[in-house]
Parts: structure tokens; sequence; C-alpha cells
């Protein structure tokens, strides 16, 4: 893997022990969750904890500094029973507490009430996902799939990434129990269908440098 690779994989970072915790409280004690998982989580406690533990942020650190701070969560939970494909893709949308007239930012919507805009490449120049694993993602269960470097490429046309996709080298991320993936949003990636009955259930966390990313540019907590 090259040094600027846009990701990288720490495993055993979450016991057996607390993932299956986790994974417990996560089925049965969020409101408003689907089959397929919930989003905006941060506003769960337990979440929130896991989201702050000194092993996550260790790893934020590394690309984002001492001030690494998490400010979305996401569950996606995927299985023979809910199942779906993902096309390669990049991460470009940010939640903000406000809107601001910068023709860098957009187009604008909202989620759940929460205000969303598609954001330049020095923004997500400043991010990083942490996807912690609670079960084991395998080549049989739809486990992600990316291009590495291509963060550098900045953002890309849905076109731009399809040419990309079916010319360069793919790696499929096959992380254990209890590892993370830490990925840039500017990675393309995509996963398949999952071709068995195993469960991948992922608690995607993402972090800044800051929550202000500019002059009346803020990122909402959700």
């Amino acid at each position: 893997m090259r040094k600027d690779s846009g990701y990288w994989i720490v495993e055993k970072v979450v016991s057996e022990e607390e993932g299956d915790s986790l994974s417990e409280a996560l089925s049965r004690g969020l409101a408003g969750r689907s089959r397929a998982g919930a989003r905006h989580l941060m506003a769960d406690p337990m979440v929130a904890a896991v989201a702050n533990d000194l092993r996550l942020l260790r790893i934020a650190r590394r690309s984002l500094g001492e001030a690494a701070v998490p400010f979305r969560a996401t569950l996606f939970e995927k299985s023979g029973k809910v199942n779906w494909l993902v096309v390669w893709h990049q991460d470009t949308a940010l939640p903000l507490t406000t809107l601001n007239a910068s023709q860098e930012w957009g187009p604008w919507s909202k989620k759940a009430g929460i205000l969303y805009a598609h954001a330049p490449s020095w923004a997500l120049a400043r991010i990083l996902a942490l996807r912690v694993h609670l079960d084991d993602s395998t080549r049989e269960n739809g486990p992600l799939r990316l291009i590495p470097g291509s963060h550098e490429l900045g953002v890309l046309s849905d076109e731009e990434v399809s040419r990309i996709a079916r010319r360069e080298e793919k790696v499929e991320c096959v992380v254990p129990r209890g590892g993370v993936l830490a990925m840039r949003p500017l990675v393309i990636h995509a996963s398949s269908k999952v071709q068995s009955d195993a469960k991948r259930r992922v608690l995607h966390i993402e972090y800044a440098e800051s929550l202000t990313l500019g002059e009346d540019i803020r990122l909402a907590v959700a």
C-alpha cells in the first residue's frame, strides 16, 4: 500500500465483548432506525462515547492532528435479508449549521431536519471517517472496495468517477471484527451485495480537524 493511499486498517481496536455490547444496544436502543441502519447518531450518548473513545481519537489524530473531533455517526447494517449495492462514488456532502453564500458549497439539501451541502475539496481534506466493524468483513458479505490514492484527484463528477473506476486498480477492504478502517471521504469507493447470510454491521464515524471550517462555515454535529 502506498504512503498516501487515503485509507488504512487497524485491527483489534474494539474487543469482542465491547462489540457485542455495542451491537446489542444499537439493535434495540436507537429510535428511528431502519433495518438497514440509522443516521444522525451523535446525539446518542452511547455512540458519542464510542466516537470520543481515546482509541478512536488516536487513529483520527494521525491524519487530523490533536484537535480532531467527531461530528457525524451512521450505522450501516447489511445482510442477506437487507441487501443493497453501492456504486462507485465519493462522499462529498457535509452537515452544516447554517447556509453560506460561497459558490464553492452546494447543492444544498435537508436530511431529517439537518442542513447539508456538497463541500469543496479543501474542506473534505480536513475530514476522516473511521468505520468500526462490529462483524467480520469478508469477501462474501459486501465489503467496502476502494481505489487507493483517488482522494488526491479532488471532487469529481459522476462520469469522471465511473471512468476512473473502470481503469484503476481496486482494493477489497476485508476487516476483522473489532477492526477499524480509516478513510478519506474523497477516496472513490463502492460495495457489492452480500453473498451470504452473515451480517456486516459498521459504525461509520466522521472526524474533522475542527468543527469550524472557515468564516461562517461550521459543521453540525449529527
